[in-house]
């Protein structure tokens, strides 16, 4: 990974009345577009060609979440405080609305931000969003998904801190060493994405990046994700939500995304034709279909 990939990459930050670190990337310039990405991600969860995003004439801020990358871990957290740090970061750089998207973990970050500060969202995208599950649903995704997921959502601490922490010092020597392992059994879609050299050099920088302090962001967010969403109010949101998912996704299942979008009367669900990482490869048409959207 050489410093020429991210020469044109802003590397930013701001200090909260709390005294927590915020931290976001900046790039590109021309319309302002909001980027929560998945978990475990980091700022620096970006496109390492990012031609598509200039064609378009886009300003990509990307940020992360407390406790990855340069952001400062608030244990407990659930959702609002990130809606209100992501509220921070516009007026910092004095944008009033903006375009939103987030993929896998970054999807109930956009409902919560949509909730929480709908005037500040011109349209919203989802991708693969991650959303709640009905107890035959967990053994649909991969292993590994299934087993945090369901620790996650029954309290069991110790048994979530063990299975990241056993990924985590992976990681350390490996960056996606645990990733490769747990998709092995997902669609030869998603296989196929990862084996993409840009999308892989992207993958591991973001990673190494999203790990930084340690395990204790993934771990803080794994419990906000796998217990109840009681800080999004749905029927709050009234902003333009498309959501895209895929049928084969084993990292979300769809009939769970199905239902979630159901009960978001401003929402659209758009069928993919794979698996967790089509977005990936399906970002221009994902952008344009949010850009055309105007309120």
């Amino acid at each position: 990974m050489t410093d020429d990939l991210y020469a044109d990459v802003l590397d930013e930050q701001l200090t909260r009345p709390d005294g927590r670190t915020v931290a976001w990337t900046r790039t590109g310039t021309g319309t302002p577009v909001l980027r929560l990405p998945g978990t475990p991600g980091s700022r620096w969860s970006i496109r390492a060609d990012r031609a598509l995003w200039n064609d378009r004439g886009l300003e990509v801020i990307t940020t992360e979440r407390p406790g990855f990358g340069d952001s400062s871990r608030l244990p407990g957290r659930k959702y609002k405080e990130h809606s209100d740090d992501l509220a921070a970061i516009l007026d910092h750089l004095g944008l009033d609305r903006v375009y939103l998207t987030g993929g896998s973990g970054g999807g109930p970050h956009v409902l919560a931000f949509a909730a929480h500060h709908p005037d500040r969202v011109i349209a919203a995208t989802i991708a693969v969003g991650f959303p709640p599950l009905n107890d035959d649903e967990y053994d649909q995704m991969i292993p590994f998904n299934t087993k945090a997921f369901r620790a996650a959502r029954d309290g069991d601490e110790a048994t979530l801190r063990e299975l990241l922490g056993g990924a985590y010092e992976v990681v350390k020597t490996a960056p996606l060493a645990p990733l490769d392992a747990a998709m092995a059994t997902a669609p030869a879609s998603d296989l196929a994405v990862m084996s993409d050299p840009a999308w892989r050099a992207g993958q591991e920088h973001a990673t190494v990046a999203a790990f930084a302090q340690g395990m204790d962001g993934w771990y803080d967010e794994m419990l906000a994700m796998g217990g109840e969403w009681t800080d999004i109010d749905l029927a709050a949101i009234t902003t333009s939500i498309t959501w895209w998912h895929g049928p084969t996704d084993r990292n979300c299942p769809y009939a769970a995304a199905e239902r979630l979008v159901n009960k978001l009367p401003t929402a659209t669900l758009r069928t993919l034709g794979a698996g967790h990482f089509e977005p990936f490869m399906r970002e221009g048409d994902i952008l344009d279909e949010l850009l055309s959207r105007k309120s």
